[in-house]
């Protein structure tokens, strides 16, 4: 299965656009948006939990990235409300649940193989933002192929300066709140958006401002999939 699987071209789906569609797994459904492969694929999407719902225990090889939207997502013994980001290496496993019901942005098999950081940050804690500039930044991983955090802009910020574009690996975007602004284009809340190694972008906070889910650097990896 390919879905939007050309890296080397803008990717969008906005959330008027995104279709639920069931997992294998009993009240658990998905809104794909980039997928390389079949059932065991490399894939960013949506997860739904239902309340009550669950995964059998299994492994990720390739590594699980995962920042919880609504809801509580367990883990084992381990409860993460909205707001929690995690990172679970290559090799890793659990049995994944929710008894409240949740929503969970997930990026699996996107990692290096030699990655062996656990993640678990509560963005909702205020001591894990810092400012910077004329923006708060909430830090959520960086190594030498990537760099993710949560960023809250003010309304008409620049998400780029003009000396920054996507080009240093690429960018991924997920509006967790307010709404970004593209030429006339705007994207609200639950919006995913994928720019290329080298595209420029004038994309801006809408007029409530935005919080974002920004990831740069890792798409240089991939353009040959």
């Amino acid at each position: 299965m390919l879905i939007n699987a050309d890296f080397s071209r803008r990717a969008v789906l906005e959330v008027e656009e995104q279709q639920w569609i069931n997992s294998p797994q009993s009240g658990v459904e998905r809104v794909m948006f980039d997928r390389v492969g079949e059932e065991k694929a490399r894939a960013t999407s949506l997860v739904r939990y239902a309340p009550s719902s669950h995964f059998p225990h299994h492994m990720h090889p390739g590594g699980e990235e995962i920042l919880v939207l609504s809801g509580t997502f367990s883990a084992d013994d381990t409860h993460y409300p909205a707001g929690w980001y995690l990172r679970n290496p290559p090799s890793s496993g659990h049995t994944p649940y929710s008894d409240e019901g949740a929503v969970i942005f997930v990026k699996l098999r996107q990692m290096p193989s030699d990655e062996d950081r656990y993640v678990a940050i509560d963005t909702h804690d205020d001591d894990n933002w810092q400012c910077q500039g004329s923006r708060d930044i909430c830090p959520l991983f960086s190594d030498d192929g990537e760099q993710v955090s949560l960023q809250r802009l003010n309304t008409g910020e620049a998400l780029f300066d003009e000396n920054s574009i996507s080009g240093a690996g690429g960018t991924e975007l997920l509006v967790v709140e307010g709404s970004l602004i593209d030429d006339e284009q705007v994207y609200q809340r639950g919006s995913w958006i994928r720019l290329p190694v080298g595209e420029q972008s004038q994309i801006k906070a809408g007029l409530e401002g935005v919080t974002v889910y920004i990831k740069t650097g890792h798409l240089e990896q991939v353009i040959g999939l």
